[in-house]
């Protein structure tokens, strides 16, 4: 969630390509007029109000379900806001971009569905303090989507991401590569549904499913 250095935000008014996900993490969200495999697993069954942070360049918004009936992306840049709303109306459901930090944004508690991260725990404040915001948010038993990079079972590997998380901080938009957010997720009072590990340019990653607690 960066900044990119310009003067006015790109013209998304017809953007139908693949898209992005992060700034700091440029994946496509779209192959072609669908989503990606991995986009496409994220979105699946998710219905009602879901709030996404992170918003991309705004294309991701073309690729929920339609049973979602609104679309709230959170995006303290005022930089990729702009971008992204010129997507948010271009989409059957209800989208808005709007500002706020991960660890505290103007929605009201028990209001959301579904609560969507894909690549932006690394680069949160606290991992603490954002999954217990995403916990008030969402209703009793609402759903926590997250796809996001890892820190590696290897002990050399993960050692190493330890030492030049510091550095790489800076450089990438406060990506910090050693991080566990499957374990935050857990010590947050989330019920893990399913969880897929794999690699991705020889780095880990986790794609999963958790379920708020019911009251």
């Amino acid at each position: 969630m960066t900044a990119i250095a310009a003067d006015r935000p790109p013209d998304s008014s017809t953007a139908t390509g693949c898209g992005i996900e992060q700034f700091h993490h440029p994946r496509p969200v779209c192959t072609g007029r669908r989503p990606t495999p991995q986009r496409e697993r994220l979105m699946s069954g998710l219905t009602g109000r879901v709030v996404e942070f992170g918003a991309g360049d705004g294309v991701k918004l073309t690729c929920y379900p339609p049973e979602v009936r609104e679309i709230v992306l959170v995006e303290p840049d005022p930089f990729l806001r702009a971008t992204a709303e010129q997507m948010a109306d271009k989409v059957p459901a209800l989208a808005s971009v709007v500002g706020g930090d991960p660890t505290r944004v103007a929605l009201d508690s028990g209001s959301c569905d579904a609560v969507v991260y894909s690549l932006t725990l690394c680069c949160c404040p606290s991992l603490e303090r954002t999954l217990a915001e995403a916990r008030r948010i969402l209703r009793p038993g609402g759903r926590l989507r997250f796809y996001e990079h890892v820190r590696s079972a290897n002990p050399v590997l993960a050692l190493t991401e330890a030492l030049v998380s510091p550095l790489w901080s800076r450089a990438s938009g406060g990506c910090r590569p050693s991080r566990d957010p499957v374990t935050a997720i857990e010590a947050a009072g989330f019920t893990l549904e399913h969880l897929d590990r794999f690699t991705f340019q020889h780095i880990s990653h986790v794609l999963g499913s958790a379920v708020s607690p019911p009251s």
